[in-house]
């Protein structure tokens, strides 16, 4: 190892833990681990770090972030950013750097819960009145409950964006809805042009990692067109691993039937 990696580790080591006291926390001296917790208006990120042999003159400390109430698309943008972090300060020390960013995330965060909500204009009930005309017609699906979760399917025959626009927008006016745990959908919509016809495709997990993709899958293979689903989740606090993706699939399935959408 290089002796002055060592060097500029020990010294960034003892700064930390003078800065941050018990909150820094030596893991494994061996592999020269640590961690330390940020938290900020009860939202709380645990920092993991590992300091590798050449850190940090040619690469950044390996880390992980543990912050469960964190959704998929704000984790992204985290790492993003520390990552930025790390290569605006290539061949420096920036765990202290990747601390305060996330400090400085937590109470970005803080500010927009902060925010009062808007009052609704007049103009909204005019909205819903468009939306009720505008919206293609949604077919509920039955409630399949494993393990105190719950799966619901919605699906409805859409043929362009805005029809998925509108479907969704109507499903989250249902606050039971609105409430899931995960609302993922996946939809397919065939486009016919001058050309021929094309296939304009999606999906999302909403935090059910692959959920999104899974149902797209099932919709490629039915052949499924002009057709989106969205399948509610409301997690009842039992992991349930694979299963939970068997019973999205046959959320899918069996509201595409009940909607007369399913291809013979």
């Amino acid at each position: 190892m290089d002796i002055d990696n060592l060097t500029k580790q020990a010294e960034e080591v003892e700064a930390l833990s003078s800065i941050y006291g018990s909150d820094w926390v030596t893991e494994s001296e061996a592999t020269r681990s640590y961690s330390i917790t940020i938290e900020d208006n009860k939202n709380q990120v645990k920092l993991y770090v590992t300091m590798p042999e050449d850190y940090p003159a040619q690469s950044p400390p390996k880390y992980e972030l543990s912050a469960p109430w964190m959704d998929r698309k704000a984790k992204e943008q985290l790492h993003k950013e520390l990552d930025e972090v790390y290569l605006e300060n290539i061949g420096e020390t920036v765990v202290f750097q990747w601390v305060e960013k996330i400090r400085e995330v937590l109470q970005a965060i803080k500010s927009e819960e902060k925010k009062p909500e808007p009052k609704p204009e007049a103009v909204e009930s005019l909205d819903l009145a468009l939306l009720d005309i505008n919206c293609p017609e949604i077919t509920h699906g039955e409630v399949i409950q494993d393990r105190k979760s719950s799966f619901q399917g919605h699906a409805a025959e859409v043929h362009c964006l805005d029809d998925v626009t509108a479907v969704l927008t109507k499903l989250k006016l249902n606050k039971k809805i609105l409430n899931a745990t995960h609302n993922m959908y996946a939809y397919r919509i065939e486009r016919k042009t001058a050309k021929g016809t094309s296939i304009l495709q999606d999906c999302d997990d909403d935090g059910e990692t692959h959920a999104g993709g899974r149902m797209l899958h099932l919709l490629q293979i039915l052949d499924q067109k002009n057709t989106l689903v969205v399948v509610s989740r409301w997690y009842g606090g039992i992991q349930l691993g694979p299963d939970r993706f068997r019973h999205i699939n046959n959320a899918t399935r069996q509201v595409i039937q009940q909607a007369g959408l399913l291809k013979k």
